[in-house]
């Protein structure tokens, strides 16, 4: 299959893993960015997965991964091959906050998703006290976890759509250029 028809069909889809804690927002943003419509979900147990197409040419694959404590030990098997992170925080639950951190601590050590981009998403910016995306930063030390990748914190809100299309476009060009990077990689190496 040349490199050109690998770097044809490379070039026109990437994989993003969404995680986060049980209930921070995941289905329900996901379901929102494919129908404009904020669903009652369902406690997620195992995975969605959902296409969606970013521009005329660029389709992401979004791999919803359940929470739940017993989820969470098998966050590992879905980052293999993945392009993408976007985490999400429910950032009006500070009880939870510092776990959140620590599982997404937990994720970033983790050698399948060196130099993966990330983008946080601040979700649930709706509610009262809700933590907005310069509180998450800091909480979640991503200056520190992140010094090797690209990433980005976006506020947003499930249920309005509030700051979708912008976490959308965001993942989406730091999965580009993570592809980019990454193919001429293989590249150099194959010489």
């Amino acid at each position: 299959m040349g490199l050109q028809n690998a770097k044809a069909s490379g070039a026109k889809r990437a994989s993003i893993l969404m995680l986060g804690l049980d209930s921070a927002g995941k289905s329900t943003l996901l379901y929102k960015l494919r129908y404009k419509d904020a669903f009652l979900t369902m406690p997620t147990i195992g995975f969605n997965v959902d296409m969606i197409e970013v521009g005329r040419d660029f389709t992401l694959t979004f791999w919803d991964v359940g929470g739940q404590k017993k989820m969470r030990e098998l966050w590992s098997h879905f980052l293999e091959g993945t392009d993408g992170l976007l985490y999400v925080v429910d950032s009006s639950d500070k009880r939870r906050l510092e776990e959140s951190r620590r599982e997404f601590e937990l994720v970033l050590k983790n050698e399948s998703i060196k130099n993966v981009p990330v983008v946080v998403l601040a979700n649930k910016q709706d509610l009262p006290g809700a933590l907005n995306a310069e509180e998450i930063t800091r909480r979640f030390k991503m200056q520190k976890y992140c010094s090797d990748r690209n990433w980005y914190v976006q506020p947003c809100c499930g249920i309005t759509g509030e700051g979708l299309a912008e976490a959308v476009q965001r993942v989406a060009t730091f999965a580009k250029q993570y592809r980019k990077s990454k193919e001429t990689f293989t590249i150099l190496k194959e010489f």
